[in-house]
């Protein structure tokens, strides 16, 4: 099986609820590899969380309204519509999402769950835990996509702008993104990459041209968003 990459880095917490770790989480290895295009059986392993208020009766990022009863999640590069399994690896439960939303933006977080879909997991209590995300269906002509590299979040715009312009002198492009869920928060995105592997390569560079390491996070650029 092909297997998706998982960033570990750290950055603003904007997606999913802030809960205290097991004491069983430990750090897992990154995979080697990425799939140009998303298929049944690519796995990706890391830590998942759960999210519900104040989240809950806002879009999400594909234009849905959130509801936490419903067996969603958020994923940063998965096309939206995929339906993922998500296994436990320590208590070896096991439930099925469909990516609706973008996130967690949390340093080695790689999927938020749904309030419904963590309690099938028990997560509820622990808030993270460590799991293997399978992919078992993909939508219908799911394009590869293009994917770009978020540096920053700010609530004021101002502060969001010049970090783009910085952005954008320095790597060629860079843009703001304002999402419906949360529109005080302004998202600044690098490039337009045609491949996850690009854009890993670009946050890369990103992290080791900034004095101040800057966090950087490779999200899949959606037209919902």
């Amino acid at each position: 099986m092909r297997t998706l990459i998982v960033l570990v880095v750290a950055a603003v917490a904007l997606a999913g609820c802030g809960h205290k770790k097991r004491a069983r989480v430990t750090p897992l290895p990154r995979p080697s590899r990425i799939p140009v295009v998303v298929q049944p059986g690519d796995t990706e392993e890391g830590i998942a969380s759960w999210y519900g208020h104040p989240y809950h009766g806002r879009p999400a990022a594909n234009g849905e309204i959130y509801d936490m009863e419903k067996m969603t999640a958020a994923h940063r590069t998965l096309p939206f519509d995929t339906w993922v399994r998500v296994y436990d690896l320590d208590n070896n439960r096991t439930t099925e999402v469909r990516i609706t939303d973008r996130g967690p933006f949390v340093g080695g977080r790689i999927i938020d769950l749904s309030h419904a879909a963590a309690r099938e997991l028990e997560l509820i209590g622990p808030g993270v835990a460590r799991v293997r995300i399978e992919v078992v269906r993909t939508p219908p002509n799911a394009a590869p996509g293009l994917f770009a590299v978020q540096v920053g979040a700010f609530r004021d715009r101002a502060n969001a702008e010049r970090l783009r312009s910085q952005m954008e002198a320095r790597y060629g492009s860079a843009r703001l993104l304002q999402r419906a869920e949360n529109p005080a928060v302004w998202r600044v995105l690098v490039g337009a990459e045609t491949s996850e592997d690009g854009a890993n390569r670009l946050a890369e560079r990103i992290r080791q041209d900034s004095v101040e390491k800057t966090s950087a996070f490779v999200v899949r650029i959606d037209s919902a968003t």
